[in-house]
């Protein structure tokens, strides 16, 4: 578990290993990469280290993929469960992913991230995450039947396979999970999804916070496209192309060119949202931040995107 400013979560997602049921605690390695956090994770880590049998590694760098190596090369055992610690991991995951692991011999499993919010804003924040209008409706956001894929959430891993390839790619600063996939299926193996492995993931719980991991996501989803086009899924363009329309109308608008019809795509996008808000099954509050939360994650993923596309790192 690469950690980095977690002192909300971090507990909870340690409980949530040492819950699960059926696993070996002493045949099992816990292993935390702490970054440079600014707030009291590092101590809350070291009061977790005196409950359970975990293991601290430092990561300099803070940056994921380069805790998720130190992590890595931190454990001994045959198989890497990675964690996150804005997550909790249902009761049976490890025990059952090791299951499917053998049964399908696949290189990597994962299953659904089911975003749960605390807030008004979080559950708004969460209903995108698991809507096909929030974020496009990828397997591990809206679930599907088992089977190979693309990628997964999170992964439960053969460490042959990572020391094999070498791990995480640590310039992918995001999207990495991605990227570490698509090489294991270039060299011939199996990522394989099953619904039943369920991931309860907290989303941000500030506007602020959520439009920079948006951003940021967005910009290296490019950077990942542009190495490799003709694998990347068609519903990445949307929201830069929404950024687009919407733009471009609304300098039309001002120009004094064309009209009203420069309103037309905000119209539509906005029309779209509030139905969107209005006609799902949530609280009033939740349906309120929803006009708020949308617009965010969609409008800073395709900045993002777009800015990626610009400027190569």
């Amino acid at each position: 578990m690469p950690v980095l400013n977690e002192e909300k979560h971090l507990a909870a997602a340690v409980k949530s290993i040492f819950d699960q049921k059926g696993l070996d605690i002493s045949k099992t390695e816990v292993i935390l990469a702490l970054g440079p956090s600014t707030d009291s994770t590092n101590r809350v880590a070291e009061d977790l280290k005196s409950q359970y049998p975990v293991k601290l590694v430092q990561n300099p760098t803070g940056k994921t993929p380069a805790g998720l190596n130190a992590a890595i090369n931190g454990a001994s055992n045959q198989v890497i469960v990675r964690v996150d610690a804005h997550s909790q991991l249902s009761p049976n995951y490890t025990v059952l992913a090791l299951k499917i692991l053998n049964e399908t011999r696949a290189a990597n499993v994962g299953g659904v991230m089911k975003a749960v919010g605390d807030t008004p804003f979080q559950k708004a924040v969460a209903w995108g995450y698991g809507s096909r209008f929030g974020l496009g409706g990828g397997t591990f956001h809206v679930g599907g039947k088992a089977g190979p894929s693309d990628s997964v959430y999170l992964g439960v891993f053969r460490k042959s396979v990572l020391t094999e390839l070498n791990g995480f790619n640590e310039k992918m600063i995001r999207g990495q999970d991605w990227e570490l996939n698509l090489r294991i299926r270039e060299s011939g193996q199996v990522i394989w999804f099953d619904p039943r492995l369920e991931v309860t993931y907290k989303p941000r719980s500030s506007l602020k916070a959520l439009i920079k991991q948006f951003f940021d996501t967005g910009s290296w989803r490019a950077e990942l496209t542009r190495s490799h086009l003709n694998k990347a899924n068609i519903r990445y363009f949307a929201p830069p192309a929404m950024v687009l329309a919407t733009s471009l109308g609304l300098l039309a608008f001002l120009l004094n060119v064309g009209g009203l019809l420069g309103l037309l795509p905000i119209s539509l996008y906005l029309f779209t949202v509030l139905l969107a808000a209005v006609l799902n099954k949530e609280s009033f509050s939740t349906k309120i931040n929803l006009l708020i939360a949308l617009p965010a994650m969609h409008f800073s993923w395709g900045l993002g995107f777009i800015t990626g596309l610009l400027y190569k790192r």
